[in-house]
């Protein structure tokens, strides 16, 4: 974050990615005090934005809002990952089984990536963004796009997770990763407690489907006392799911891991 030109790219993103979660206009004072930015900064970056043509500027309230043009830059991105729109068929049908927060991860480097999320409709429910990442070594959904791996990149992808792991006591190692691995492969999902939120639960498996040729897990996730009292169902329903994605794709999940 050194190079003044990262710092800039990385707060463009921020104040469009801003705008997703306020859904409304906002002053430039607002942004900069919410954002944590320099006020002379945050108006020389929306000006740019304006310029550009994604921001819309409201001289009489001084109000900020995007334009379609931004909606228009990533539009056609769904249509071609996600084509005839199976694999969101089978989240929607996860989701409305069980109520729980259900999203479609994908692997990206180190990395696990929300591709897309719903959250879920209890009262008590924890919430992760469309997009966000976490290091893949942390989530059951992480578990399960390693165990698509080869042992030696396994453990290459383990030792730059921990480095990319700031808390200590969150790194793990590859022989403890294998045995998680291993189990997927008996049991064809993987279950976590408390990883990666204190209190909560996550169980998925691998689609059998890819998206942009990488493997895609589905998985739910939630409060681990309800996940306790409907385990059997929640399982049930995630199979379920998958299946009907397996029906309409007839793909054969590869084993490429002798554990």
């Amino acid at each position: 974050m050194a190079n003044p030109q990262v710092k800039s790219a990385t707060r463009a993103i921020e104040i469009l990615e801003y705008f997703k979660l306020a859904q409304q206009p906002r002053s430039m004072s607002q942004m900069a005090s919410d954002l944590g930015y320099p006020q002379s900064s945050t108006t020389v970056m929306l000006k740019t934005l304006v310029n550009l043509g994604y921001l819309n500027f409201d001289r009489s309230t001084r109000d900020y809002f995007p334009t379609p043009k931004l909606t228009a830059l990533g539009d056609w991105i769904p249509r071609v990952m996600f084509g005839s729109g199976q694999m969101i068929d089978a989240l929607n049908d996860l989701h409305a089984a069980t109520g729980e927060g259900v999203f479609l991860g994908t692997k990206n480097d180190i990395y696990l990536q929300y591709t897309r999320t719903k959250e879920s409709i209890h009262a008590l429910r924890f919430h992760i963004d469309e997009g966000f990442m976490r290091p893949i070594t942390l989530s059951a959904a992480g578990w399960i796009l390693l165990s698509t791996l080869p042992e030696d990149k396994i453990d290459n992808i383990v030792r730059r997770a921990n480095i990319a792991t700031q808390n200590p006591n969150e790194r793990t190692d590859t022989k403890t990763i294998l045995a998680r691995i291993k189990e997927i492969h008996e049991n064809g999902f993987a279950y976590a407690e408390n990883m990666p939120l204190e209190g909560g639960s996550t169980l998925a498996l691998r689609l059998p489907a890819e998206l942009q040729g990488q493997p895609v897990a589905l998985a739910l996730g939630g409060v681990t006392d309800r996940f306790k009292k409907n385990f059997t169902e929640y399982k049930k329903a995630l199979f379920a799911a998958a299946e009907a994605v397996k029906q309409d794709n007839d793909f054969d999940l590869p084993v490429r891991i002798s554990l």
